[in-house]
């Protein structure tokens, strides 16, 4: 059995399981790196976390597929022609749906060139990491727990007194959107706040409400950022 699992690759090109293992390891560890970088650096309004488990997963099947080819031109028209017609009879609509069809193209491949090593390591180590990736929900970026809205009657310049009060519950404070209407006085303000303490949004509620100039005090928990 270990003589079949270790030799399992019907191959010309000889297989190093340790190489196997380096590769895929080398290619998880940059796949997890350009995820956190994209997570660190994206701005826009648009995130999606099956866009970063996608980012993380491509350079490990884009490894197997390399290794699986091994300079075989005929495997390597037959992965495309296999992954063009999957794709043009179905219309994905979400990034890691197209990373689970990649994944079973790329095993499939493994097992039809007689690649049974290959197949069975790369098969394993990607179910590893899609488990590992649902069980600690990687990719899901949580910035803000409060969103509190609020009217804002006194001049501008005495914003700083809100801000002291809205700083002592929070660790990061953000004005989203601050908007003046013609025909009645004041600023409507829109805040995002990373809690020091969650137990304690009443409390910044209660000041909120009891410090003058300030009406209208509403509130949303703030969800994990993610495109639906």
């Amino acid at each position: 059995m270990n003589n079949w699992f270790l030799g399992g690759d019907a191959s010309t090109v000889p297989f190093d399981i340790t190489t196997l293992l380096l590769a895929l390891l080398l290619s998880f560890v940059a796949g997890q790196l350009l995820a956190w970088v994209y997570m660190f650096t994206h701005s826009g309004l648009s995130y999606s976390r099956s866009f970063v488990n996608s980012l993380l997963l491509l350079p490990l099947l884009v490894t197997l597929v390399m290794m699986i080819m091994a300079n075989n031109l005929v495997t390597a028209f037959g992965l495309m022609a296999v992954f063009a017609i999957v794709r043009f009879r179905n219309v994905l609509r979400d990034t890691l749906d197209t990373i689970y069809v990649l994944a079973s193209i790329v095993v499939g491949m493994a097992s039809g060139t007689q690649k049974f090593t290959t197949a069975t390591i790369g098969c394993l180590v990607v179910v590893l990491i899609l488990l590992y990736l649902h069980f600690t929900a990687f990719g899901t970026r949580h910035r803000y727990d409060l969103i509190v809205n609020l009217h804002w009657s006194r001049p501008l310049g005495d914003l700083p007194s809100l801000q002291r009060l809205l700083e002592r519950h929070s660790r990061k404070t953000v004005c989203a959107s601050q908007r003046s209407n013609e025909g009645y006085e004041g600023t409507d303000l829109s805040y995002r706040l990373l809690l020091r303490n969650q137990q304690r949004v009443d409390d910044l509620l209660g000041e909120l409400r009891s410090l003058t100039g300030v009406s209208r005090v509403t509130s949303l928990k703030a969800e994990d950022e993610s495109e639906l």
